[in-house]
């Protein structure tokens, strides 16, 4: 996360980083970054789950085109899962708190969000192997098994992220 915040805050302009040598102002600056920060991030997840999305839709293609349709369901509710995750990142409630607002993320709650933004990273690589599993295990004996591994770990996606969202809601 701190290259996140690292990349924002090189961004700033010249007027930003006069006004936070304003006593009160850098917390407000701050506020601003991490809303940039946030905002990166979502977009970041969102792009990364697109691709594994649409490599899982090229795959369930390849296997109807085949005549494949022994795992066709599986991925598809691999497909529904990880784009039903792509709708919850692009609209959840962010993981700050602007300056003017009643409810005040401390930053051990803030450090809590931002694990399980971690873990969502982690698990698009875990999905990405998956997904080179699946290819791999084409024409095998392994190919259930490697489907049914890519649906469990889009089920895990969709729960670390619910899991996500209560801790932001228990927030405020």
């Amino acid at each position: 996360m701190s290259d996140l915040m690292d990349q924002v805050t090189a961004d700033q302009d010249p007027l930003k980083k006069l006004l936070s040598k304003i006593p009160g102002f850098s917390g407000f600056i701050e506020r601003q970054n991490r809303r940039a920060a946030d905002q990166l991030l979502r977009e970041t997840i969102a792009k990364q789950f697109h691709e594994l999305w649409k490599r899982v839709s090229e795959l369930q293609q390849e296997f109807a085109a085949s005549g494949d349709l022994a795992v066709l369901d599986d991925l598809e509710t691999a497909a529904m899962k990880i784009q039903t995750f792509i709708d919850k990142v692009e609209t959840a409630a962010r993981g700050y708190s602007s300056f003017f607002d009643a409810v005040k993320i401390n930053e051990e709650e803030l450090a809590a969000i931002y694990q399980f933004d971690a873990a969502l990273l982690d698990l698009a690589d875990g999905i990405g192997s998956a997904v080179d599993n699946v290819q791999a295990s084409v024409g095998t004996d392994g190919l259930p098994a490697a489907v049914r591994h890519l649906v469990g770990l889009t089920r895990e996606l969709v729960s670390t992220f619910d899991q996500r969202d209560e801790v932001v809601k228990a927030i405020h």
